[in-house]
Formats: C-alpha cells, sequence, structure tokens
C-alpha cells in the first residue's frame, strides 16, 4: 500500500457538498470498480460496496438536509448484514480507503448516512437480513470548496477532541503512536462524536470504542483504524472492537 500517497491525501481530504453534476469518466469508473473488488477481497467478505454511477436520483431531496448535498450524480453504496458489526468496522475502513484513493484521483467525497425512508430510493437491490445505511458521494468539484460548503462546514464545526482525549498510555508514547493519534483526529466521524479512543499498556497498542453497537460507531472505528495506521506509516490491526495493532 501507497502510504505516502495516503497519508498526502489525508491531509487535503474535506467532505464536499457541491457537486458539479457531471458524470464520472471511463477511467474513473473502472479505477474505482477495480479499488472496490480489491478491498472487497481483502476484507475476506462479510460487506460490500456497490458502486452507482450516474445516479443521482436518491439524492434529489438532500438539498436541505444530510450536510446539504447538490449536484450528486454518483456515490457508493455500503452493505452488510444487519447487526453486522465487523461488516460495518470493514466498511469503514476500506470504504474511508476508497475515499482516500478517490481523493488522489482529484475528485470530491463526502460520507453519508441515510434514514430508512431513504434506503427504498437507492439504486440497490438487498438481500434477506441486508443493511444499507451508509454511502460516500464521489465526483468532480471545483477545486477551492464554496461559499455554501463554508457555512455548512461552520454549522457543523463541533469541538474537535484534543490528542490527548482520543488517547490512554502508561509511558511516555513512542513518535508512531502519536502521529498515529494525530492522523485519527482527522478522520471524519458521525455527528462529529470521534467515539473511538486508543490504549497504549504493557507495550500493547488497542483501538475500541465504549458501545459497539451505538448508531455508526462500528463505521467510525474501522475508519479511525485506518487513519491510524496511515499516521505510524504502516503495520496491521486486529479486526474488532479493541482489536490489536501490530506495528510496522
Amino acid at each position: 500500500m501507497d502510504w505516502t500517497k495516503l497519508s498526502e491525501a489525508l491531509k487535503t481530504r474535506r467532505s464536499r457538498r457541491q457537486y458539479r453534476g457531471r458524470y464520472l469518466n471511463n477511467h474513473q469508473i473502472a479505477n474505482l470498480e477495480r479499488l472496490i473488488a480489491k478491498y472487497t477481497a481483502e476484507g475476506g467478505g462479510g460487506f460490500r460496496m456497490e458502486l452507482a454511477a450516474d445516479s443521482g436520483a436518491a439524492f434529489s431531496g438532500f438539498t436541505r438536509s444530510y450536510g446539504m448535498l447538490s449536484g450528486v450524480n454518483n456515490f457508493v453504496g455500503l452493505v452488510c448484514g444487519k447487526g453486522d458489526w465487523l461488516g460495518m468496522e470493514k466498511l469503514g475502513y476500506f470504504g474511508e480507503l476508497l475515499v482516500l484513493e478517490a481523493v488522489s484521483m482529484g475528485l470530491g467525497t463526502c460520507w453519508v448516512s441515510f434514514a430508512a425512508k431513504k434506503v427504498e430510493e437507492l439504486p440497490f437491490t438487498l438481500k434477506d437480513g441486508e443493511k444499507i445505511a451508509s454511502a460516500i458521494v464521489i465526483g468532480n468539484v471545483n477545486e477551492q470548496t464554496t461559499s455554501k460548503e463554508r457555512f455548512v462546514r461552520g454549522l457543523l464545526n463541533i469541538r474537535q477532541k484534543t490528542l490527548e482525549e482520543l488517547y490512554i498510555s502508561d509511558v511516555d508514547p513512542p513518535q508512531w503512536f502519536i502521529d498515529g493519534v494525530m492522523a485519527a483526529q482527522k478522520a471524519p466521524s458521525a455527528m462529529k462524536k470521534q467515539p473511538v479512543h486508543f490504549r497504549l499498556k504493557d507495550g500493547k497498542v488497542t483501538a475500541g470504542v465504549n458501545d459497539i453497537t451505538e448508531y455508526m460507531n462500528a463505521y467510525d472505528l474501522g475508519i479511525f483504524k485506518l487513519h491510524f495506521q496511515i499516521g505510524a506509516g504502516g503495520g496491521q490491526w486486529e479486526w474488532g472492537n479493541h482489536g490489536v495493532y501490530t506495528p510496522k
């Protein structure tokens, strides 16, 4: 994995809410579909991501809700079993990996959660027991954010947790650990909750949330694990709440 490229994308990633209404080109679609297939294989199943290109009808009513999105034509649906917290964690991890790759391609992105009444408008066929509660909007955006986007960001600018609020350590942490937590501090989080905490104890690093069943916490766990991994320069996480990290 190209950790340097992902690190640069992490620094520049911003949630974009106004899109130019242009369709993705064939090269962009092929790249995204290749990455989706790659991540699905790497994740070992239990989830799926599906690209809906040239399909923005489900977002037509989002102008004054869900972050005031406009001009949406393309998005990725994130699907797993109902109550499958591990599947949701994987969707958070690999979904954010897809986000950072899209940013590296010069595209704008935004995580979106769906109300139940909106799900039926999405162009996906769900199997028995499957659920789609989240999606990633991907598309062409202007290089500079618009005044409307800056206004919405200001409305959503809830206090960011400090580094000290994101981790507990029984020793003076090594720099790679601090770098990992600093990268996690920049991770997108549902309702800006930042529920993930990192722990360094007895030489072991773990990441967890207080309640994995709480709204979107499993997604956030996967996203934060990825950001930490990028900041720390590699390494490997165990899946699951309070999973262990092995440094590079």
